[in-house]
């Protein structure tokens, strides 16, 4: 891979927001409506449950900001390379000598950055409006971090190998994918409350390691080493299975001609 290709497409993105601020509203209305949406939720909480108020209050939102970091990182990802379809703009870009690791390793790029941006601002109005400190987490923060941007990023790279076969047409899948795991990823409740057959399905997701591994730590436990090892370790399966899948497809619509008509 060459740095100044990189930086070159990563560049592009960013200049892209340089000249339409208006595309920052995005990144700052829906984290910011989510928070105040639960944030309120678990103030109602903490009035009914005295108790348990403030634990619930970090568990809603801690999750929700977790929740937010996957989310971004997934859409981050997909909407980078459709920011390249919307302006036509993708058949220029692998008639260069561009590699597919180049152009993955960009986009990536641009999503963390943009990840970055929201994941800051959302910490931030946690800790003013409801008094959650996120840093409250500790270590594990880091490792919760890591592990819901591969898995993210895993199912972005196969949401965009998805558009880049069947075309513009399946791009509304950069904004249900992330959702479709959201019941078996446990964001707000423990795994224990699923059905026991979907039990099983759920563990197979890091993003449900992960919400478990907040809950414990936020209840005073230790930083959990098994979920998050658990975690990282079907990451690994899926970052690689996401990027096999995203290369086989890439190959196969070359050949059949079909890039050129996506980036029409």
């Amino acid at each position: 891979m060459t740095a100044h290709r990189i930086w070159a497409l990563v560049s592009r993105q960013l200049y892209i927001f340089k000249h339409s601020p208006v595309r920052l509203i995005e990144m700052v209305y829906w984290p910011l409506l989510d928070l105040v949406l639960w944030g309120f939720v678990s103030v109602y909480m903490r009035h009914v449950t005295p108790s348990a108020g403030n634990t619930l209050m970090a568990f809603f939102l801690g999750a929700l900001i977790l929740w937010d970091v996957l989310y971004r990182a997934q859409q981050g990802v997909s909407l980078a390379y459709l920011e390249e379809v919307w302006a036509r703009n993708l058949l220029n870009l692998f008639v260069a000598p561009l590699t597919v690791a180049e152009f993955l390793t960009s986009i990536v790029l641009v999503s963390l950055s943009k990840l970055a941006f929201s994941v800051v601002i959302m910490a931030v109005l946690a800790l003013v409006l409801y008094g959650f400190n996120l840093l409250s987490l500790g270590v594990a923060l880091i490792f919760f971090f890591a592990s819901l941007l591969i898995f993210g990023w895993s199912m972005g790279i196969v949401t965009t190998a998805l558009v880049l076969r069947f075309g513009q047409g399946a791009e509304n899948l950069a904004w249900v994918v992330a959702f479709a795991f959201q019941p078996i990823a446990c964001v707000f409740y423990p795994v224990a409350v699923l059905p026991i057959w979907l039990r099983p399905v759920a563990l197979a997701t890091p993003a449900a390691h992960v919400f478990e591994g907040m809950r414990d730590v936020i209840t005073g436990h230790s930083v959990p080493w098994a979920h998050l090892a658990w975690a990282f370790g079907l990451n690994a399966i899926y970052l690689a299975i996401a990027l096999a899948f995203f290369n086989w497809t890439f190959q196969l619509v070359r050949e059949r001609g079909l890039l050129a008509k996506t980036g029409e």
